[in-house]
């Protein structure tokens, strides 16, 4: 069977999908320097709610003073439970716990400054498993500059429960001993999830070359990415109601996949779980909106 979709919908699933309760989105390294998060329309129409953690204060204190009636921002350093040495950097995108390597950062234009320690600290990080404040979660957000692998092998019991990553990725490490994107590819598929999307590609030239006057402008150069994960979805009978709800909920509101959306909600109308004829209700509503 062929299904044609219309290229762009935002009409709400509520009324089709019904869940339990709202969708949670946890923010990990939520710093706000990079711009808008990518829920940020679901959570403006109320349709989800956040909790961020950022540990770094200045940028805590900017979330907490923009901050809607949906979001709550905490201090805690995510990580695996022990005592790290914090890296703090001219650029504070770039501050973590992985010191940031000169001889890699000099490979690229601007990064040997971005990059330049400022200063060293300690810092305690928790793991998301024993972190009490967050509950069930479906769509995990992080950007943690390396230490994101750490935060996903200690939150595998929440994660279970989640339908959706979207992480950073590193092709060239720009840390010492930082994980790169196959460590975190084999940790998330071990965790049931496969690649869905690339969100956003970061490419940059290779010092000392400026193409245009730019010299942030690339050709070729992979840098990072930030890649979207999602439960298997070839595998449904593993994945719960709630879920399936969830991830149909997250594909359409945050990312436009409404072909993943359609197949969360057919699978749901197999089990009877959906709303009657709630696949063709939703390429209707997708009609409408086109």
């Amino acid at each position: 069977m062929t299904v044609t979709v219309p290229a762009r919908a935002a009409s709400p699933l509520l009324d089709l999908v019904r869940p339990a309760r709202p969708t949670h989105v946890v923010d990990v390294g939520a710093n706000p320097i990079d711009g808008d998060p990518p829920y940020r329309d679901m959570l403006a129409a109320g349709l989800c709610r956040v909790t961020g953690f950022e540990p770094q204060p200045e940028a805590l204190d900017e979330l907490r003073r923009r901050k809607g009636p949906h979001e709550t921002y905490l201090p805690d350093a995510l990580g695996d439970g022990g005592t790290h040495t914090l890296y703090v950097a001219a650029s504070s995108g770039m501050t973590g716990i992985f010191r940031p390597d000169a001889n890699r950062l000099g490979l690229f234009n601007g990064f040997s400054e971005w990059g330049r320690i400022r200063e060293e600290a300690e810092i305690s990080t928790k793991r998301l498993d024993d972190v009490e404040a967050v509950g069930a979660f479906d769509l995990l957000k992080i950007d943690i500059q390396g230490a994101e692998l750490m935060v996903f092998q200690g939150g595998r019991r929440k994660l279970a429960e989640a339908v959706a990553v979207h992480t950073e990725v590193s092709f060239v490490p720009l840390y010492e001993d930082q994980p790169v994107f196959g460590d975190v590819d084999q940790e998330l598929r071990g965790q049931g999830f496969i690649p869905h999307a690339f969100a956003a590609v970061k490419r940059w030239p290779i010092a000392p070359v400026v193409f245009g006057g730019d010299f942030r402008q690339a050709r070729h150069q992979l840098l990072e990415a930030d890649v979207v994960y999602v439960r298997d979805f070839g595998r449904p009978e593993s994945m719960t109601d709630e879920q399936l709800g969830q991830l149909a909920l997250v594909a359409h509101h945050v990312y436009d996949s409404t072909d993943l959306a359609y197949h969360c909600l057919r699978q749901l109308s197999l089990r009877n779980r959906a709303v009657h004829d709630a696949p063709n209700r939703y390429l209707a509503l997708l009609a409408g909106s086109g």
